[in-house]
Parts: structure tokens; sequence; C-alpha cells
């Protein structure tokens, strides 16, 4: 009977208690910034404006078990030539993973983590465009699966091309003299 709590539940498994661990810690505006450097003008012209969107995410490992991941959009938004509004945001998360191979955290960070901040970067890029007094904009969803496996992709394509380099550096060297 040594096994048994005192609540009549088996006590866990060595192997549940060290299992994986995601959580989110904290999620933070990094930085911000919106720009109409043609107002009040840029209201007045006509025309179909021409966005661009540019995304990065940048992970900061913290410690063993924590990672700050970051997620920048800028969107810029030009009628004609002339510039209507440039949003950037920088929005980030600490996140905690533990008990995962490396290449599991590295699917996590990659994914589920940009997954999470996305809804906050895209409510304060709507936010901030209608604040400047242009017409709403909500940022369509963003596929962080097959961005996640496109660049897993490249860094096969790269070793692949590193190691291809580097059997003909070595098949380029001298023999030595006998």
């Amino acid at each position: 009977m040594s096994d048994e709590t005192t609540n009549g539940a088996a006590a866990p498994a060595p192997q549940e208690a060290a299992g994986a661990a995601f959580s989110v810690e904290k999620i933070y505006v990094k930085d911000v910034s919106f720009e109409s450097p043609n107002s009040p003008a840029i209201f007045n012209e006509q025309g179909q404006p021409d966005l661009q969107l540019n995304l990065n995410q940048r992970v900061q490992r913290l410690n063993e078990t924590a990672f700050e991941v970051s997620l920048r959009v800028t969107l810029t938004c030009k009628v004609g030539e002339k510039t209507a509004y440039v949003v950037e945001v920088d929005q980030a998360g600490v996140f905690g993973i533990a008990g995962l191979p490396p290449q599991g955290v590295d699917v996590l960070l990659g994914t589920q983590c940009p997954n999470i901040l996305f809804p906050y970067v895209r409510q304060l890029v709507s936010d901030l465009v209608q604040a400047g007094g242009f017409p709403p904009f909500l940022l369509q969803p963003i596929n962080f699966d097959a961005l996640y496996a496109e660049t897993l992709r490249q860094r096969q394509a790269q070793a692949a091309q590193q190691q291809a380099a580097e059997g003909d550096a070595a098949s380029a060297e001298p023999a030595g003299n006998a």
C-alpha cells in the first residue's frame, strides 16, 4: 500500500513527471511605430492603395528552458507614389519549453509560438491604422506551419550545398608525394 497517495490516486511514473512542458510566460509589445508622412494631404489622394507586408521572426534563447520569440510586421501603404502610412509592430513573448528533443523545440518555436503572437500583432496593426485615420486593415491569417516547412527545406538545401562544396574542396587538394 505504500504506492498509493492519500487521495487514492497512483503516484505518477517517473517518465510522466519529467514529461514535455510548454508554457506562455509573457506576451508584450517590444516596439511599435506608426508614420503617416504625407497626411493630411494623403486623405485627398485618389487611387488604389498598394500594400506591402514584411514579416520576420526572431528567436532568442534566454536560458535552458526559456525562449523569446519576436514577430515583427512592417506594413507599408502607398497611394500612387506617396506613402500613406507605415506601421511597424514587434510583438514578443517569452515561452517556456522543457522535456523536448531539439527538433521538437525548433518546431514549437517556428510554428506554435508565432501562431500565439499573431492575433496580438493583427489587432495592434488594425488599431494603429484606424487611429491614423485610415480605413480598417485586417491582416489575413498566416500559415506558420507552411512557412516553417519552407524554412526546413531551405536549411536542407543549404546543408546539401555546403556538403557538396566541402566535398569538392577535399577532392581538389593535391595528393601528397610518395
